[in-house]
């Protein structure tokens, strides 16, 4: 992983869902000295226990402040995440799952923009990874190029000539790197929350793509996961 430039206390925004991966990168991004702003959306997903987490990491990595914006994709659906559709538990698969949030990245990347160019911050931070992930298109590479460009061109802050940084350090990493990346930060992992499909005791089901991934990772990675699993 490239190493992030010192900050010196230069504001940044972290879209900070409450996941493994949006923990990791805050904590990148505190470490390298930012004032770390954390964005986190309520958008009304099923497994809102991402949302409890989201909060105690804030509050762990002491961020200058974390806003938890509402936004209802319920109202739209589309998704197992966000509409009354099974949450697959079958393994992995090649395709793209249901549990795709319709352009849910660009949704919220949009939204960590407006924020930032308000806070006068140049500094996005977000934690795709395109290597073990479920296959979104909006954690690919050229999405996030894609959205530097258009960041551009869609503020009164680009159009000054003052370009946006979105940096995606866990992008090329697997989930055992980022596992790993977690115990050197001294982050503890039940701290995050991966499950799509939590049990009504609040356990993560073990079995959901989500799940797979995060445990595979750390079971490679030769590291615990002290998260409390039901399967």
């Amino acid at each position: 992983m490239p190493e992030l430039e010192k900050a010196e206390g230069r504001p940044a925004v972290v879209l900070l869902s409450g996941g493994l991966d949006s923990m990791v990168v805050a904590g990148l991004a505190r470490e390298a000295g930012y004032a770390v702003n954390a964005l986190t959306i309520d958008y009304n997903q099923r497994h809102r226990r991402e949302l409890d987490a989201a909060r105690a990491i804030a509050a762990h990595l002491e961020v200058a402040r974390q806003v938890v914006l509402p936004l209802d994709l319920r109202q739209f659906g589309g998704s197992a995440l966000t509409d009354d559709i099974a949450v697959p538990k079958d393994g992995v698969g090649s395709e793209i799952p249901v549990t795709y949030v319709p352009a849910r990245n660009l949704v919220f990347l949009s939204l960590t923009l407006a924020w930032a160019e308000a806070l006068g911050a140049r500094d996005i931070f977000i934690g795709v990874n395109a290597l073990d992930y479920s296959g979104y298109p909006d954690c690919r590479p050229e999405f996030i190029q894609g959205f530097a460009r258009l960041a551009e061109l869609a503020t009164k802050a680009g159009d000054e000539g003052e370009a946006f940084r979105i940096h995606a350090p866990l992008q090329f990493m697997g989930k055992a790197e980022i596992a790993t990346e977690a115990a050197r930060l001294n982050l503890d992992p039940a701290m995050s929350w991966s499950c799509y499909d939590p049990t009504p005791e609040g356990l993560a089901c073990g079995e959901c793509d989500s799940c797979r991934l995060r445990r595979a990772g750390f079971a490679n990675a030769g590291l615990t996961d002290s998260t409390r699993y039901a399967a």
